[in-house]
């Protein structure tokens, strides 16, 4: 009887409970999905950014169960809300407060492990999703990730579980205990706030120079060290949440002095709103300012670490392609990439000594690296070559491994000549654009190794430039990976958070907007007047988030040369899914304080 109890009240608020059950499959997607990377032994293991930085997925993973507990308390406290005057309805109706409380147990576990089931295999199938975007449009090299991990799979159905669990727990107990009155007029009783002008201004400015402070400690972390860290992290939470507890009160305050504006149709209401709202969402908005922040910085530096791969590769290498033994090339297929440089040195060698002719390192010298402060390039004429055996290493590492044990001599063109051993060609060319016409000039390093079989048997065989990219890309697509999916998670959970934290408050606002439809306020703008109301509470976490990303930004200048380009790319994406959220709660706003108003 209770279960069909049960399912007759999920039937008559399914809109509201379809809201809750397909966040809570995005949430345990999201946790799938993170976890088929945070569990995979062999993926960490063998993509060697990753496997160096294991550690920060498990203590993702531990945050993103943080966030999960969180999103699944505001969804519970939002469908707590929608239902706690049908339970007031049962227990004056003489329903027990055993059997009450057994009936949210059923309603609240149904629902969450229908989600759980139905969010991991949707976790399975936008794993296989993201996995594709990142290794393909991207051109990550991520190896032994596989969307369907089964230690991920029983990881996060066990963690939902008990999450549920646990909610139900709680919600059952919390309905229960109240008294029948309580849960009938709970949505006419908000919370006063009263704050003295003294207190509040005193915060506004412990709240700018907290930040100031942080900010600073951010822009000198490279000559303050960990200090810098520590002071930042402590001075920003306490900005950020004095932020919300003060200053934006103390902004919205301010504006109602301004007649012109508070009088303007229904100013004054959505101002009067939003103070009462920050106060109320404090903690709310500061957690999602501080890890919007963090997602947005994970995105933004994992994306900046993708710039940094062609430029890496440029800094440490020479030519764009190197090809030994070049006399037996097709020299018409090399052609087809029209080289903007195009040289061939003749050698010479016999058991013991490799032959140039120096004359051709002076008309065309040779590029070579030099390792200062920093890598830069340098060209050595024939010279050159001769008088130094340390410059003449940089010609040794583009012969064949089994040459370069051997002693190098630079000739005249005339001793050259009168040699009696076989000539042969080292080939050097650069095109117009390497990352254009990387895969064409893949294509000729793996024929060159091809036909000269030692270089297969060298590990460290680094002298093509496409092994340089290679390794690079290997090396920072760990760090992209890793931010692009712990941005999108973070984010995704918390802007679901704060929408349900919103959704929350919603029944008790529509006796509000019930009297102001009843004494003449057109509708357009009562809509008008949510639609800003809720753009304020997304957009004030949103817009201090961006602002901590642009200046903590500056922590990373040792890792990135440029950590502000293409910065637009990552913000892009977070202004599309936050607006997509803030959308989806307006609309369940309005329909819910509006409903059957028009």
């Amino acid at each position: 009887m209770l279960f069909k109890l049960s399912l007759t009240g999920l039937k008559s608020r399914w809109r509201d409970y379809f809201v809750l059950f397909s966040g809570l499959m995005i949430a345990a997607g999201i946790f799938y999905m993170f976890q088929s990377m945070a569990s995979n032994k062999d993926f960490l293991a063998n993509n060697s950014t990753i496997a160096m930085t294991g550690i920060i997925f498990q203590l993702g993973s531990v945050l993103l169960g943080i966030i999960t507990l969180v999103y699944i308390l505001y969804a519970n406290s939002f469908l707590m809300s929608m239902r706690q005057k049908d339970y007031a309805m049962f227990m004056m109706l003489g329903a027990k407060q055993a059997k009450i409380a057994l009936l949210i147990f059923i309603e609240t576990f149904t629902i969450g492990l229908f989600a759980s089931l139905l969010g991991s295999a949707i976790g399975v199938g936008l794993t296989s999703i993201v996995n594709q975007l990142l290794t393909q449009q991207l051109d990550i090299q991520v190896t032994h990730f596989s969307p369907l991990n089964l230690k991920a799979l029983l990881i996060t159905l066990v963690f939902f579980t008990i999450m549920f669990l646990l909610a139900a727990t709680i919600n059952a107990s919390s309905i229960t205990r109240r008294p029948i009155l309580t849960l009938l007029k709970a949505n006419e009783m908000p919370t006063q706030a009263r704050r003295k002008p003294i207190a509040l201004l005193l915060e506004v400015i412990v709240g700018l120079i907290s930040l100031a402070v942080g900010y600073y400690m951010m822009d000198n972390v490279m000559n303050l060290g960990l200090l810098a860290l520590m002071i930042a992290l402590v001075t920003i939470v306490l900005g950020t949440y004095l932020v919300f507890h003060s200053v934006m009160i103390f902004i919205l305050a301010f504006l109602k002095h301004f007649d012109r504006l508070r009088l303007k149709k229904l100013n004054n209401f959505t101002l009067s709103q939003l103070s009462f709202r920050i106060q109320d969402y404090t903690k709310m908005l500061s957690m999602v300012a501080m890890i919007f922040a963090l997602a947005l910085g994970a995105l933004t530096v994992g994306l900046g670490f993708r710039n940094e791969i062609p430029k890496m590769t440029e800094q440490f290498s020479t030519y764009d392609l190197l090809l030994n033994n070049a006399q037996d090339v097709d020299q018409n297929k090399i052609d087809s990439l029209h080289p903007t440089l195009d040289i061939s040195y003749q050698m010479k060698e016999d058991e013991d000594t490799i032959y140039f002719n120096k004359e051709q390192f002076n008309k065309d010298p040779l590029i070579a690296i030099a390792f200062d402060a920093t890598p830069k390039k340098v060209t050595y004429s024939g010279n050159q070559l001769a008088d130094d055996e340390i410059k003449m290493d940089s010609l040794r590492t583009l012969l064949l491994p089994k040459q370069r044990d051997k002693e190098i001599n630079m000739l005249a063109q005339e001793d050259f000549t009168q040699l009696n051993q076989q000539s042969s060609n080292l080939q050097v060319l650069q095109v117009k654009d390497f990352m254009a016409q990387k895969e064409e000039i893949e294509s000729f390093a793996a024929n060159n190794e091809k036909r000269n079989p030692s270089l297969s048997q060298d590990p460290f065989a680094m002298n093509q430039k496409f092994d340089i990219y290679t390794t690079y890309n290997g090396l920072f697509s760990g760090f992209e990976f890793m931010g692009f999916f712990l941005g999108i998670a973070f984010l995704t959970m918390l802007a679901s958070c704060l929408m349900f934290k919103i959704l929350s408050g919603a029944a008790s606002d529509v006796a509000r907007y019930e009297m102001l439809n009843k004494i003449g306020t057109r509708m357009s703008l009562l809509k008008k007047s949510i639609r800003r109301e809720i753009a304020v509470l997304f957009l004030a976490p949103g817009i201090l988030g961006a602002i901590h990303v642009l200046f903590g930004l500056k922590m990373f200048t040792s890792l990135l040369s440029e950590p502000y380009a293409g910065i637009w790319i990552p913000f892009l994406i977070f202004f599309i899914l936050y607006l997509l959220y803030y959308l989806l709660t307006v609309w369940l706003y309005t329909d819910i304080v509006l409903k059957k108003k028009e």
